[in-house]
């Protein structure tokens, strides 16, 4: 007997099996063809409810952060409080990283990176930084990145060596300088 599946349920398995074709093979390397082979249905399906590989890209690395709310918390407690959720997100969400991976090839990707921030982590720094409020957020974002593309996707050898608690002691004076010291006064050259 042929199990028949709902139009939201074929778009959901769709959706998942992009997100872990994404995650493991890259944005360069999954195919629509492959996405749509791992679901166990038509290429034509994949098509149909999304059109293009770009636009299956966008909706599956579409994520929420769930960032702490930060207002309150001591600021030589803030690395602590909001790297966790950073951890969580690189170590249980395979969209991110293969969000980060593409980010260097396609503009897609670039864009949906871009937007997580603009939405998600520009807003909640902007409640506990004094000033230059996108400037900070950038410089965390930055920061956040780098250490991400070191620890997940270049795999650096003493990165991935040290635990989160680690990374956090090393990391988590600049993410609170970053938010809460003044602002430089230098002229931009």
């Amino acid at each position: 007997m042929a199990r028949t599946r709902s139009a939201s349920g074929t778009r959901t398995a769709i959706l998942d099996a992009a997100r872990t074709r994404f995650g493991n093979d890259g944005y360069e390397r999954t195919t629509m063809r492959a996405v749509a082979a791992d679901v166990g249905v038509d290429a034509a399906m994949v098509v149909r409810y999304f059109k293009t590989k770009d636009a299956l890209f966008a909706e599956a690395a579409n994520f929420e952060l769930h960032l702490p709310d930060l207002r309150g918390v001591a600021p030589e407690d803030l690395a602590a409080v909001l790297m966790p959720t950073f951890f969580d997100v690189w170590e249980s969400d395979g969209t991110f990283l293969a969000l980060l991976r593409a980010a260097a090839t396609s503009t897609v990707a670039a864009d949906t990176m871009l937007d997580v921030f603009a939405r998600q982590v520009t807003p909640a720094l902007t409640g506990i930084t004094p000033d230059r409020h996108a400037e900070r957020a950038a410089l965390v974002g930055s920061q956040i990145l780098g250490l991400a593309f070191s620890r997940y996707v270049l795999r650096v050898p003493p990165v991935v060596a040290m635990t989160r608690q680690g990374i956090v002691d090393w990391v988590g004076p600049t993410i609170t300088r970053y938010l809460t010291q003044p602002a430089l006064t230098r002229p931009a050259l």
